[in-house]
């Protein structure tokens, strides 16, 4: 009897590594399956289909990479964050788990829908933010730590634009989706606003023995406000409100102008000997060039393709990688320090970011190359992080503690 129990315990979710805490699932996952989705994208690019997804492909490839990836890389990192933020503990052993099913179930269903009801197959991709949601807001209004508040309302127009992007699909109405999936990824570029304005300064200061410029709070709110501004303008937009062009641009300028001034304070010259700091400074960089590409479109009555490449490879995927790299060493008790080949799959990612947006945008003659070259770096970037990764990962912090 005894010795069952103990196997039972053995075997217990709580004692598996990977699920002790949601980054060590949601990295390792949204890392592969980015690379899987692209492999996808790039048959696609050269004729082959090799899915009938939910949607068909191009529905697929925008939702996937916003809702199958980057809300990954999200709540492995706002999960984890939230109990370093409120001192309790997080999501782990048989609800992370769950939870983790619940985002497989969904790209699977994404991907192969088996002839289920549309709405049902939306419906399961749907609940998987507000969950996060709801962990965190248990967490920080237990903790009563108000100020990160903040990322609940983002992760609930996170599910609307999810939900506008399925609606649209699910009714034909394809005006739906391309303004739903533009706000998704400002809302994600909101996010990384507010995490790097907590985390890039002071891991270059503290990396470098740098003094910290101290915060000018003007420019704080600026840089937030503006964005928020350029977020609601969008939700309008995606509401169908006819927001003139003219106005969304000026708001994109504000916000890029304001978040270049954050950013060059930051000591961002003195990284480029640590590739795991560069590559949150020219991530967060990648912001103001990609509103500023944004505005621009807009007053030219254009599409704003390249410029969300710029925000998505450029800023997403390169701080969603510096960001991962060094979360993973942090909590699994060992050294923060750029691994090799790191600092090959941050630069990879940046040189994707210029061809597929203001190289293409210079040289639309190119853009065989700049699609193929984009998708096989980030492919390179990420596999090299999952070389490195998947060990630590799925095994205990190597201090022995929970985590």
């Amino acid at each position: 009897m005894s010795s069952s129990r103990t196997s039972q315990t053995a075997f217990a979710p709580t004692q598996l590594a990977v699920a002790r805490l949601a980054f060590r699932p949601f990295f390792l996952l949204a890392a592969l399956f980015s690379i899987l989705s692209l492999m996808v994208w790039f048959a696609f690019w050269h004729g082959d289909i090799l899915l009938r997804p939910q949607g068909g492909l191009m529905f697929w490839h925008q939702h996937e990479m916003l809702f199958g990836f980057a809300t990954a890389v999200v709540a492995g990192f706002l999960l984890t964050a939230v109990q370093n933020w409120t001192g309790l503990a997080s999501l782990k052993g048989g609800p992370l788990l769950g939870l983790v099913a619940l985002w497989l179930a969904a790209r699977v269903l994404m991907a192969f829908p088996l002839g289920l009801p549309g709405a049902l197959v939306a419906a399961i991709d749907l609940a998987f933010l507000p969950l996060v949601a709801a962990v965190m807001a248990s967490l920080v209004i237990r903790a009563k730590r108000w100020r990160n508040l903040v990322f609940l309302p983002a992760l609930g127009l996170l599910t609307l634009a999810n939900l506008l992007m399925h609606l649209g699909v699910l009714t034909g109405k394809a005006e739906l989706i391309r303004p739903a999936a533009h706000l998704a990824v400002l809302l994600i570029t909101l996010l990384m606003v507010v995490v790097g304005g907590r985390v890039i300064a002071m891991f270059t200061a503290k990396r470098l023995g740098l003094t910290r410029k101290p915060a000018i709070a003007a420019l704080e709110y600026a840089s937030l406000g503006s964005v928020m501004a350029v977020v609601l303008g969008q939700l309008l937009v995606a509401l169908g409100v006819a927001l003139p062009p003219a106005l969304l641009a000026g708001l994109m300028g504000l916000a890029a102008l304001a978040n270049l001034v954050r950013f060059a304070r930051w000591g961002g010259q003195h990284s480029w000997r640590e590739p795991l700091l560069w590559g949150l400074h020219l991530s967060y960089a990648f912001i103001p060039v990609g509103l500023v590409m944004w505005a621009l479109a807009l007053l030219a009555g254009s599409r704003a393709d390249a410029a969300l490449h710029a925000l998505t490879i450029g800023g997403m995927g390169t701080m969603m990688l510096s960001m991962m790299a060094r979360v993973s060493l942090g909590h699994t008790a060992r050294p923060i320090r750029t691994l090799p080949g790191i600092g090959v799959a941050l630069a990879l990612m940046v040189a994707a970011a210029l061809l597929r947006s203001p190289v293409l945008a210079l040289f639309p003659q190119i853009t065989h190359w700049t699609y193929n070259l984009g998708i096989i770096f980030w492919c390179l970037a990420y596999g090299v992080f999952l070389f490195h990764y998947t060990g630590p990962l799925l095994s205990p912090r190597a201090d022995g503690k929970d985590g």
